[in-house]
């Protein structure tokens, strides 16, 4: 269960490393794709949710900062909302 980041560029321009306690995201996202803001904030809960819950699995507790991410991203996503064609770019992944 190895730490991931993964680069975005949301629709602004703006590059941003964002993590994850687990290497789902590598599973759900593409380096070199990109998403509509809608599918974009479906997958990340989807990561997010299966890396806290590997955790919980392995340790006991469900993980604090994938839910944390995951505020983070809705909360960039939301300034992003009625902005028609609006993709985030997945840049990159690394473990």
């Amino acid at each position: 269960m190895p730490e991931t980041f993964w680069t975005v560029r949301w629709p602004d321009g703006a590059e941003e490393k964002l993590y994850s306690p687990s290497s789902v995201v590598a599973e759900i996202f593409e380096p070199g794709q990109s998403y509509p803001a809608d599918d974009f904030l479906q997958r990340a809960r989807i990561a997010m949710e299966r890396a806290s819950n590997r955790v919980q699995r392995k340790y006991g507790f469900a993980c604090s900062s994938a839910m944390d991410q995951l505020d983070r991203i809705e909360a960039k996503l939301a300034t992003f909302k009625g902005q028609e064609g609006a993709e985030i770019a997945c840049l990159h992944i690394s473990q």
